[in-house]
C-alpha cells in the first residue's frame, strides 16, 4: 500500500507469534496440535505476586506513573542487581518499559543512526536483528556452531568488529539454544570488547535464573567492571516469575542512555502499568526459594527432550546449559521426503510437515538465522512433551 512506511519493508512479522497463532488457530478448527512455539512458562504467576497487584488495585494505585517506573519498582531493581549480580546502579539509572522487548527497541532507537552496525551472534532471538532494522542501523550477524555449543569466539567477535559498529547484542542462556558462557567463556568476550572502546554492549540477561547442572549465571560488566560504562543490563520478569502477561522489562545503564530512553519512552508508551510495576516490587523483594523449585522442573524436562529428539533419526540435539529452549540440528532428515510426499529441503520445510502431518508446532531455525535446525521450547508438561517427542519420532521414521 502506498500510503505505509518504507520502514516496515526493512522488517518481518515475528515467526515464533506467527507459528504460535498458528497452531492455535488449528487447534480451534479442531486439530490435535501440540504448541512448542510460545516461549512462554506454562506455570502460573506466584500468589504472593498476585496479592499484591490485588493489593495496588485496592489501594487506587490506579494512575499514571514516571514515564519509566515508580521509585519503588527502581529501587528494587537496583537492589536484585546488587543482590544477584554484585551491580551498583541507582535509580536513576533505571528504566522500566512494558516488557523486555521494549526495553531493546527504546535503546536501539535511541542510539542508532544509518550506517551504524550491530553485532548479533546467531542464532539469535528473531527480534534483534528486525529492531536494528527499524531503528536505521546494520545488523551484523556471527554465526556460531554446535560443536562450539553455539558460543561466540572471542576471535569471531574481533574479526567482526568494525569502525562502524556501536553495539553488541549478548543473550546467556540463549533464545534459542539455551547455550550459556560460563565466566572464563565470556571474560575471553569482554577483553576483547575492552580492546575496541566505542562499541557498546546490550546484554539480555532475561533467563538469568534458569541455570542447570551447576553452571553459574554470570552478565558482561559483573566479569568485567571495565565495560560498566557501556553496558546496558537489560533483564525482567517474563520467564523466571511466569510474568508474561504482566509486560514488565527493566534495564540499567548509564544515566544519559537512560535518560535518552525515557524521553523516547515519554512519546510512546509511557509508563507500563501501575498495577504490574506493584507486582514486580513484590516479585523482586519478595520469596525467592520457588524460582530453584521451577527451574529444577525445567532440567527435568530438558533431558525428557533431549533424550527424545536424540533418539529421532535424523536429529542431533545438544545439551543446554539454560533457558527453556532446545535447538537440534536436522541436518540428517535435510532432502529427504515425508511419509505424506513433502519434501524436507529446508528446516521450514521440516516444520511445516511436522506440523501437518503430526500436530506438533515448531520454529524453524532460518527464523534464529541458522540452518538446518529448529526450536523446541520445553516450557509444558512432561506427559505433552513426551507425547510431542513421540511424533517427531514417528515422523523421522518416515522420511525417505
Amino acid at each position: 500500500m502506498p500510503f505505509l512506511s518504507d520502514a516496515l519493508d526493512r522488517v518481518s512479522p515475528s515467526p515464533t507469534i506467527a507459528v504460535t497463532q498458528k497452531a492455535m488457530d488449528l487447534k480451534a478448527a479442531g486439530k490435535d496440535v501440540i504448541g512448542l512455539g510460545a516461549g512462554e512458562p506454562d506455570f502460573d504467576t506466584p500468589d504472593n505476586i498476585k496479592a499484591a497487584a490485588i493489593a495496588a488495585i485496592e489501594a487506587g494505585k490506579t494512575k499514571y506513573t514516571a514515564v519509566d517506573g515508580i521509585p519503588e519498582v527502581k529501587q528494587a531493581i537496583c537492589d536484585k542487581f546488587k543482590r544477584d549480580n554484585g551491580l551498583d546502579y541507582s535509580p536513576s539509572q533505571v528504566s522500566v518499559s512494558t516488557g523486555g522487548k521494549q526495553v531493546l527497541f527504546n535503546a536501539l532507537m535511541a542510539t542508532l543512526n544509518p550506517g551504524d552496525e550491530v553485532i548479533i551472534p546467531a542464532p539469535y532471538w528473531v527480534s534483534y536483528p528486525d529492531m536494528v532494522k527499524l531503528a536505521g542501523g546494520t545488523p551484523v550477524i556471527v554465526e556460531t556452531t554446535i560443536e562450539n555449543g553455539f558460543r561466540l569466539t572471542p576471535e569471531a567477535l574481533d574479526a567482526a568488529i568494525t569502525p562502524n559498529t556501536k553495539w553488541f547484542i549478548f543473550n546467556s542462556p540463549s533464545n534459542p539454544t539455551g547455550a550459556g558462557y560460563g565466566h572464563n567463556q565470556l571474560k575471553a568476550l569482554t577483553d576483547v570488547l575492552l580492546r575496541h572502546p566505542h562499541v557498546w554492549v546490550m546484554t539480555d540477561d532475561m533467563y538469568e535464573h534458569l541455570a542447570f547442572d551447576g553452571f553459574q549465571f554470570c552478565t558482561p560488566a559483573q566479569v568485567e567492571p571495565g565495560l560498566y560504562d557501556r553496558t546496558l543490563t537489560v533483564n525482567g520478569v517474563s520467564k523466571a516469575y511466569a510474568m508474561t502477561g504482566w509486560r514488565i522489562g527493566y534495564a540499567a545503564g548509564p544515566e544519559p542512555l537512560i535518560k535518552a530512553m525515557r524521553k523516547l519512552q515519554s512519546q510512546s508508551t509511557s509508563n507500563p502499568c501501575s498495577i504490574s510495576q506493584w507486582a514486580t516490587v513484590e516479585a523482586l523483594t519478595g520469596p525467592q526459594d520457588y524460582l530453584q523449585t521451577r527451574c529444577d522442573a525445567f532440567r527435568t524436562r530438558r533431558d525428557l527432550v533431549v533424550a527424545g529428539l536424540n533418539a529421532a533419526e535424523g536429529i542431533t540435539c545438544a545439551v543446554p546449559e539454560g533457558a527453556f529452549y532446545v535447538y537440534p540440528s536436522i541436518a540428517g532428515c535435510i532432502g529427504k521426503t515425508s511419509a505424506e510426499g513433502t519434501k524436507i529441503d529446508s528446516d521450514e520445510d521440516f516444520a511445516n510437515a511436522l506440523l501437518e502431518e503430526q500436530g506438533v508446532a515448531v520454529v524453524f531455525g532460518a527464523a534464529f538465522g541458522l540452518s538446518p535446525y529448529f526450536r523446541v521450547s520445553y516450557a509444558t508438561a512432561d506427559a505433552v512433551l513426551e507425547e510431542a517427542c513421540r511424533r517427531i519420532q514417528t515422523f523421522c521414521a518416515g522420511l525417505r
